[in-house]
């Protein structure tokens, strides 16, 4: 056990060393080397301290808390009037991956959810935004945000205004502490950087809150966009996440061309959204026949559009297009997914467009053994 877990850590922290030494012991927490940053990640929380978390190592030990867990609500009228005060600030939620990026040894690095440097995210992150005064100005803040669009390597979804990639920023929170600063010195932190808040909806009293968030996500619905974070103005209450139609049937038609390298707990969620959803809306016969037509549909046609493939000696696989300068970086990019446990290989690169192959591994295996009569 190195002394600096024992001795150093629960101090930085403020937890048990105790609870520290079993975790690292348990292998949730590793020592993580990549993209020059050294340092600890931990692969669960442990006490307050969030997944995701990143001890960074060095001549200043930086603490990048792992981004909080946003809880969400099925049911809006009784959910926010128990959950928060007066009023709420809503904003979108956004349909990408979650980002976090601070200034660890002078240099912009993104980490993902999980407390992962992503070398694609790291170098593109600074291209499409300009960063370089805010964190001269605030080097102990963490920009918290969502790496958006069609070109996006992890969540792919096109926004009319984005484009191919894009960024959006949700969060400013401290390093160490994680805490967050307000909506309002949030929004007009980020209007004097030049730096792009996702789309916020204003400040709205709880009486009337339920109804106005619920015709904002059915438009965000209609748009093929994903819904709304509602938060305390504040930001001294956790936030509540509530999610359209459309999203939910977007992800289960993703996750159903692919359907076992996801798990149970995955489907019967979203399953269950548009349940209460539909309840609380109180929607007529014809609307519920009409939403359990487009859940059905959502779950059998790409499932049944896998199996046809894998029936002709095919990998179930999906084609992820970045751009970078050199082989040499989507080659990076690919071992980074590898990392994650994804079976990714670079299957091709010209004049900086790369095409990361990704295999569904567990669904070409299962889908192939069953077509030859292995029982499930």
């Amino acid at each position: 056990m190195p002394s600096f877990i024992a001795e150093e850590l629960p101090k930085l922290l403020d937890v048990e060393p105790s609870n520290l030494e079993r975790s690292f012991k348990n292998g949730n927490i590793k020592f993580y080397q990549s993209q020059g940053i050294n340092g600890l990640q931990f692969r669960k929380s442990v006490g307050k301290i969030e997944s995701g978390t990143m001890v960074c190592l060095g001549d200043k030990i930086e603490i990048i808390r792992g981004f909080p867990k946003i809880r969400r609500t099925l049911m809006l009228n009784p959910s926010l009037k128990i959950h928060f005060n007066n009023e709420v600030a809503v904003e979108e939620k956004m349909n990408g991956y979650n980002v976090r990026i601070a200034l660890v040894n002078n240099k912009i690095t993104a980490f993902t959810r999980g407390g992962y440097v992503c070398p694609y995210t790291t170098k593109k992150a600074p291209e499409i935004l300009d960063m370089v005064d805010f964190f001269r100005d605030h080097p102990d803040q963490v920009i918290c945000g969502e790496m958006v669009g069609t070109e996006n390597p992890y969540v792919t979804h096109h926004y009319r205004e984005i484009g191919k990639l894009g960024f959006k920023i949700f969060d400013i929170r401290e390093k160490g502490s994680n805490k967050p600063m307000s909506v309002q010195d949030k929004v007009e932190i980020l209007e004097l950087y030049g730096l792009p808040n996702v789309k916020f909806f204003g400040i709205i009293d709880i009486d009337v809150a339920p109804e106005r968030i619920f015709e904002l996500v059915i438009k965000l619905g209609m748009d093929d966009r994903e819904g709304v974070v509602i938060k305390d103005p504040k930001m001294e209450i956790d936030p509540l996440k509530y999610t359209s139609s459309q999203a939910h049937n977007g992800e289960l038609q993703y996750a159903f061309t692919y359907p076992f390298d996801f798990g149970r707990a995955f489907f019967f969620s979203r399953v269950i959204r548009e349940g209460f959803q539909a309840y609380e809306l109180e929607e007529s016969d014809d609307e519920i026949r009409t939403r359990a037509h487009i859940l059905g549909e959502s779950i059998i046609y790409p499932m049944i559009k896998t199996i046809k493939h894998v029936s002709k000696d095919n990998l179930a696989f999906e084609d992820i297009i970045i751009h970078v300068d050199e082989l040499e970086e989507a080659e990076e990019f690919a071992r980074h997914l590898r990392d994650l446990g994804v079976v990714a290989t670079v299957n091709s690169f010209e004049q900086g467009k790369a095409i990361i192959r990704r295999v569904h591994q567990s669904t070409t295996d299962r889908i192939s053994n069953f077509l030859r009569g292995g029982l499930y």
